[in-house]
């Protein structure tokens, strides 16, 4: 099964390259278009994504993610949510590597079988990293406007955080 796996990308990559010779497709000088287009993609966006995880960083040493958890955490209480899984709904729209860290974290603390491990497991599932997202589809065709987009990106990832704690609650909690 392995060796089927290995040979799968290059048998593919083959019949693309076949494909293409026996339609008269120039496949070499196609592949140089499309690697110039991406290495100019690639250098428009880097100053947007080394912006992003500038901020990133900064969120998460100067200890604001932690004020603001502190801050939420007796509305989330308030709400039926577990102030625990507050740094894992604030770091996912900016972070998945810090989403990802933070869910191992409350996997080793609480257990992946535990009610939280399984929230966190449906909400870093559910939702996209969002400013990254955002920075990456955006800045590759320079549109600037995002006056409807952040809002409504954000309110998914509440209504995936509500919408987690609801289901593993009823489902299986």
């Amino acid at each position: 099964m392995e060796q089927i796996g290995a040979a799968a990308l290059p048998v593919l990559v083959g019949l693309l390259l076949l494909a293409g010779f026996v339609r008269g497709v120039p496949v070499f000088d196609t592949f140089l278009v499309g690697a110039q287009e991406g290495i100019r993609t690639s250098l428009q966006l880097l100053p947007t994504l080394l912006g992003l995880i500038v901020a990133v960083t900064m969120v998460r040493a100067s200890g604001l993610l932690e004020l603001v958890c502190g801050l939420l955490a007796p509305l989330a209480q308030g709400v039926g949510i577990s102030p625990e899984i507050l740094p894992l709904a604030l770091l996912r729209p900016l972070s998945g590597s810090g989403a990802s860290a933070y869910t191992l974290d409350l996997f080793q603390q609480y257990g992946p079988d535990s009610e939280l491990g399984k929230i966190a497991s449906v909400l870093a599932a559910s939702t996209e990293t969002t400013f990254y997202a955002i920075a990456v589809y955006f800045g590759a065709c320079g549109y600037k406007k995002l006056y409807y987009t952040v809002p409504a990106a954000l309110l998914g990832d509440g209504t995936a955080l509500v919408l987690s704690v609801v289901s593993v609650r009823l489902l299986g909690g």
